[in-house]
């Protein structure tokens, strides 16, 4: 790993530090609980304003949206940012609805 200095003491490596967000992603045809990882200093909104046209999801669980029944669980996932109608922070959803959660 490289650390570079500049000339205020400020230093870079090619190393980034990523926190992880719990999210509910909502598309067309599914309902998607797990972690988003964005850097330390950004925000959800920042992660999804990125040029990058997918985001890149952890620790998984894929619901259908008719019955909301468990279709799959996966480590990784990405998503095309296309079929993204609408993301939520868990930790948002806690702060209205202490009692709410995943549907299982």
């Amino acid at each position: 790993m490289d650390t570079v200095y500049d000339s205020k003491g400020k230093f870079f490596t090619d190393v980034i530090t990523k926190g992880t967000v719990k999210v509910i992603v909502q598309t067309q045809l599914n309902r998607l609980e797990g972690c988003l990882h964005i850097q330390n200093d950004e925000r959800v909104i920042d992660a999804l304003n990125r040029s990058k046209s997918f985001l890149a999801l952890t620790d998984v669980v894929i619901y259908g949206l008719g019955d909301g029944q468990k279709l799959y669980e996966a480590d990784f996932l990405t998503v095309n940012k296309m079929h993204v109608q609408w993301v939520l922070p868990m930790e948002d959803l806690e702060e209205t609805d202490p009692g709410a959660g995943g549907t299982e």
